[in-house]
């Protein structure tokens, strides 16, 4: 029986305890183990701008008075879309990826405004 890997002790306590979920119920080779790995920092860094935006708000003002976007608006975004992609290439859903196709495309696609 082989060892169960431990997760990164850099992640949170939640992360690190859907990691060891995630472990145990799948069985992974090393190169999935490094997409987890990667796939739960994402999701640790979206978090993390998440908090901040929750304190400090989605804008702030620049010297001439400008409300201006917080650069944890474009990293929790970046790290939620990171996440979404690692999630699918482990195919965690049972779901192999990238080959399997995506649903079709509505019929108003390309018409929407």
């Amino acid at each position: 029986m082989a060892k169960t890997p431990k997760a990164p002790p850099h992640l949170r306590s939640e992360t690190q305890k859907w990691w060891r979920s995630v472990v145990t119920d799948f069985d992974l080779e090393g190169h999935h183990l490094r997409l987890l790995q990667l796939a739960a920092e994402a999701w640790d860094q979206a978090q993390g701008a998440r908090e901040v935006l929750d304190r400090e708000g989605q804008t702030f003002t620049d010297r001439f008075e400008q409300p201006k976007e917080r650069p944890e608006v474009g990293i929790m975004q970046n790290a939620r879309i990171a996440f979404a992609r690692l999630l699918r290439e482990l195919a965690l859903d049972g779901v192999y990826a990238p080959e399997t196709p995506r649903p079709p495309r509505s019929a108003d696609y390309g018409n929407r405004r």
